[in-house]
């Protein structure tokens, strides 16, 4: 039988899984000096700009896949408040021009992951709907 929120779950999760993927996939291909930079500025140690590549490859491919999904949203989650934090903590505040948040991609980005972490993979997925992590 067809269940509307699984079919909610699976678009959900490819919306945020592929569009995050593609901020990723940037960053592989065009390395992440930038990140590097702002990770170095802030004092942190350099290794931890690859944390990147995790928060913006390997999780939203798992969430696209529907395998630990719910980990997977988390570490999306935590990924996107330490962007905000390190590299748009001076715009929290502002809006667009046309008076939209100027964050709202990486809020978009954020409370999504948050949903699926709540509401796990649902039954179109690799790892099922049955599974802790899911």
């Amino acid at each position: 039988m067809f269940r509307a929120d699984d079919a909610g779950k699976l678009l959900l999760r490819l919306m945020l899984g592929i569009l995050l993927l593609m901020h990723g996939l940037h960053k592989l291909v065009n390395g992440i000096d930038g990140i590097n930079a702002i990770v170095i500025a802030n004092g942190w140690p350099q290794w931890l700009a690859y944390g990147v590549l995790v928060g913006e490859v390997l999780a939203p491919a798992l969430i696209v896949l529907g395998v630990l999904t719910r980990p997977a949203a988390l570490v999306v989650a935590v990924n996107m408040l330490i962007a905000v934090y390190l590299a748009h903590g001076h715009q929290l505040l502002q809006l667009t021009k046309t008076g939209g948040w100027i964050l709202e991609l990486q809020g978009m980005f954020f409370l999504s992951s948050i949903v699926i972490a709540l509401l796990g993979a649902g039954k179109y997925s690799f790892g099922g709907m049955r599974g802790r992590f899911n």
